[in-house]
């Protein structure tokens, strides 16, 4: 099966900075999500923006992916990079056809998967006011949401398997559309999970189209073999450096291990810092 992984900048760069680069942690999980990927179930391609292609391959790590595209327009396409961070990925998952895989750098698949006619995400998340508001909630300008059901539960888009290219176009025709039309305001993360993460269940509802996920939303924080997300340990690792140490020493151990013709990556990301 295919699979993308997306790259954008342009976030960072909005943030003020002037470069673009990864933390070790999050440089480990990106190469074993990539070599995993490749072997136990397909291709995997980084599309990316200009500024992030440059710094894979200037670092010299862009052989983990079967290939690299920059199909991530650098400015978004318009879409304001810090109220939608994540837009990149609607925009790589819209230049790619389907059947597709979208996996997040920080989340690695670990055994063989099977693919259908069915969605797959990795899992539902609950609705609740403080993050999935409901959709008076939103602010646009020309653009109306279609009659979506506001009881089905989101899916966690760290991966998302999209069966054909009708619902694909779909799901980010809406999503894009939504980003450009949203009404700037404080309120970030409750756009982004909705655009990224809401409008895919909504989507799938109102056409219909099977869904099932990788893991059940209230076994997340039991240990798990098959799957590791990073996502919130992120910000953990960076506040401990001991767990930090831990979790690269462990990822360097494995990337050596498993996939030795690239253990030199090894020693590109521990030449880096953190």
């Amino acid at each position: 099966m295919n699979a993308i992984h997306i790259a954008s900048a342009a976030p960072a760069i909005a943030k003020g900075k002037t470069t673009f680069s990864a933390e070790d942690f999050d440089l480990y999980c990106t190469v074993l999500s990539a070599l995993c990927w490749r072997k136990f179930n397909g291709n995997i391609t980084l599309c990316a923006d200009s500024v992030c292609a440059d710094y894979y391959k200037r670092i010299g790590i862009s052989d983990i992916w079967d290939d690299i595209s920059v199909c991530v327009a650098d400015d978004l396409e318009g879409i304001d990079p810090l109220m939608f961070w994540a837009g990149g990925k609607l925009l790589a998952l819209r230049s790619v056809n389907a059947p597709v895989v979208m996996i997040d750098t920080d989340f690695i698949v670990w055994k063989p998967l099977e693919f259908g006619s069915e969605i797959i995400a990795a899992h539902r998340e609950d609705i609740s006011d403080g993050i999935y508001p409901p959709l008076s909630f939103f602010r646009t300008k020309g653009h109306i949401i279609p009659d979506f059901s506001e009881d089905v539960l989101p899916l966690n888009t760290a991966f998302l398997y999209i069966p054909d290219n009708d619902f694909k176009e779909f799901y980010t025709s809406q999503a894009i559309a939504f980003m450009r039309s949203a009404e700037r305001c404080g309120d970030f993360l409750k756009y982004m999970v909705f655009a990224e993460q809401r409008l895919v269940a909504m989507c799938a509802d109102y056409t219909s189209t099977p869904v099932k996920t990788l893991l059940n939303k209230d076994e997340l924080f039991r240990p798990q073999s098959d799957f590791t997300h990073l996502w919130g340990a992120k910000q953990a690792m960076r506040d401990n450096p001991d767990w930090r140490n831990d979790f690269v020493a462990k990822c360097r151990s494995r990337l050596i291990g498993e996939f030795g013709e690239y253990a030199y990556i090894a020693d590109i990301i521990d030449s880096l810092g953190s």
